[in-house]
């Protein structure tokens, strides 16, 4: 394995954090988990998301600057191989979706601000998922308050995802990995099937695989 930092993303439900956690344990790799289950905002917003929207963007924003750049004094972040299942950029692709234009204004200035010297990942994971397997996952998992998620608002963020990807394609590592179909958990060729991915050398550029389920 030639990387140090791997991010792993993907819309909600995608199974970021699980595939995260299988891969940090596979290598014996440090975690970096995002953390939301005590955002006290996160009910809120799903269920007024004008009102709270703005509050929760920034309230993940600080979690996630403190995070890292906490992360980042520590000796051994990056000697040996570490995962994480988010990355940075998220904050904008979420903003851009739940904000008003001068919100989204204010929290970009901010963004740019705070994460300038942040290290952007080696190789960036994008987990696609069609919309109506991401809500069967959602419906799977239980979180009370993604109950009323709407498949509009996931069919936004998907969009918002693969535009950031499309833009920032050229200056990263990125693997687009179609999921459909595939049960890493229970089916461990399939979890194979995405280290082999993996493993190979990846240029700079959008590098699109699907994985056939066995």
């Amino acid at each position: 394995m030639d990387y140090n930092f791997i991010a792993v993303e993907g819309n909600i439900g995608a199974g970021k954090t699980t595939l995260s956690r299988m891969i940090s344990e596979y290598y014996s790799a440090r975690l970096l988990l995002e953390s939301f289950e005590d955002n006290t905002f996160l009910p809120r917003f799903y269920k007024e998301p004008e009102r709270y929207a703005f509050s929760l963007e920034m309230s993940f924003l600080a979690e996630r600057y403190h995070q890292l750049n906490s992360g980042l004094q520590g000796p051994s972040l990056f000697s040996q191989l570490t995962v994480a299942d988010y990355f940075i950029s998220k904050s904008l692709i979420f903003a851009r979706t739940n904000l008003n234009s001068d919100e989204y204004k204010l929290f970009s200035q901010l963004y740019s601000i705070m994460f300038r010297n942040i290290p952007k990942p080696d190789l960036l994971i994008y987990l696609y998922t069609p919309v109506e397997q991401l809500m069967r996952n959602i419906r799977k998992r239980g979180r009370r308050y993604e109950q009323g998620i709407r498949v509009d608002y996931l069919e936004s963020i998907q969009q918002q995802y693969l535009e950031f990807l499309r833009k920032h394609g050229s200056q990263m590592r990125i693997l687009l990995l179609d999921t459909s179909g595939l049960d890493f958990v229970k089916n461990r060729e399939d979890f194979l099937s995405i280290l082999s991915i993996i493993e190979r050398p990846t240029e700079k550029g959008v590098h699109m695989q699907a994985i056939k389920p066995e």
